[in-house]
């Protein structure tokens, strides 16, 4: 069985406001992590930080706006990021209504010989993080 993360989201702003709430920094940061440098084009090689300790690393393998935003993180700083070092988040984006359906996805933990307390790491943590995108979406939407 390959492990993999996956949750779906019913969001209340357009696929276009998703989008940028998923792939600019300043909008990362009111939901994801406490710092956020990346700029959102393929190959585009930028970290994430939760805390002044936990600075990790990122790149950009699609931007395709306002459909798909995917990166590869959590591989080492000195290494490029592959399928055998790194894990992969994608953020599909589909029309809803007036609003989106958000599937998000991390795979790679297998690829990567990534340890199961890894896994559940990354599990509690989207599912701590996921839920703050949606209202703050929302609020990015009606403002």
């Amino acid at each position: 069985m390959t492990r993999s993360i996956t949750r779906e989201l019913r969001i209340d702003a357009s696929p276009e406001v998703v989008y940028e709430v998923i792939s600019t920094p300043e909008h990362l940061r009111e939901w994801w992590p406490d710092e956020a440098d990346v700029k959102a084009s393929p190959g585009s090689v930028g970290t994430v930080s939760f805390g002044a300790d936990n600075v990790v690393p990122l790149t950009v393998v699609e931007a395709d706006p306002p459909r798909r935003f995917s990166f590869r993180w959590a591989h080492p700083v000195d290494e490029a990021a592959s399928a055998a070092n790194s894990l992969l988040a994608t953020f599909d984006l589909i029309p809803d209504g007036d609003g989106t359906l958000l599937r998000f996805a991390e795979t790679g933990f297998d690829e990567a010989g990534r340890s199961d307390d890894e896994f559940k790491d990354h599990t509690s943590g989207w599912d701590y993080f996921l839920p703050r995108l949606t209202p703050y979406a929302a609020r990015v939407a009606g403002a």
